[in-house]
């Protein structure tokens, strides 16, 4: 089994080590803080020797260059970022496959919050490094994307088995239940998740990763394709004008 260890890091970014035991190949989901992935690493014994980036923003590939003086890692980064992104040994976008040891991850398309955006799915392990294209209860800001094609990515990650684990990048689950709530007041299933999300954040334990069915039944960013939904934001029967209608209102919320 490959082996995850999640950290906190900068103000409320979660880092993410994925280790392969069997290679021993280490991979680093985002770079953040090079500084504590190296010493995340080195408390682990682990070697680094990739880093797979989801997108261009400095929170996420903002180590590249540090860590691989360090450590002479590969770098793997989206196709659509890659001319703001430092240190790419190879480039990838929808379709792609990467190793870790003899597993594969497959990369999925999700623009919208920056345009070359993508993710990284390890169906063995049932997991997705999402970055900042969704969140728990939540999804990214549009910085750069449109709304269709945001929904477009979106839709791709809702096709993924409702047993995969969602590790997103940031802490931001109790804001977006807030949010969630004012989108989708009658929701049992939402209301129910919030409690928890309290419980845990009052306990000071992470709210990540999550598991993708509990937010197809929760998180109003994937349930605009929802009649109910539709409804309730003013456009029965059109899923994108419902997506950019809660993305907008949750910029301003």
């Amino acid at each position: 089994m490959l082996e995850i260890h999640q950290f906190p890091c900068l103000s409320d970014n979660y880092g993410y080590l994925l280790h392969d035991p069997e290679s021993q190949e280490t991979v680093c989901i985002d770079t953040p803080d090079a500084d504590e992935y190296l010493r995340q690493a080195g408390r682990k014994g682990w070697q680094i020797t990739q880093i797979w980036n989801t997108h261009w923003h400095r929170d996420h590939a903002g180590g590249n260059a540090a860590i691989k003086a360090v450590t002479n890692c590969r770098v793997t980064a989206p196709k659509g970022d890659a001319d703001k992104i430092e240190g790419i040994d190879r480039t990838v976008g929808q379709g792609d496959i990467v190793t870790i040891g003899h597993r594969q991850a497959f990369v999925i398309d999700v623009g919208g919050h920056t345009n070359g955006h993508i993710a990284y799915h390890l169906p063995g392990s049932c997991t997705a490094f999402v970055g900042d294209a969704l969140f728990a209860l939540g999804c990214g800001r549009m910085f750069e994307g449109e709304p269709a094609q945001f929904w477009a990515s979106l839709k791709r990650l809702k096709a993924l088995p409702g047993e995969t684990m969602i590790y997103c990048a940031h802490e931001y689950t109790a804001a977006n239940a807030r949010f969630a709530l004012h989108a989708d007041p009658d929701n049992a299933d939402l209301q129910a998740y919030a409690e928890d999300v309290t419980r845990r954040r009052d306990k000071g334990l992470p709210t990540v990763p999550t598991k993708l069915e509990r937010e197809l039944r929760a998180n109003p960013f994937l349930r605009a394709d929802d009649p109910d939904m539709q409804r309730r934001w003013g456009h029965p029967g059109d899923a994108v004008a419902t997506f950019a209608a809660l993305r907008s209102a949750k910029d301003s919320f």
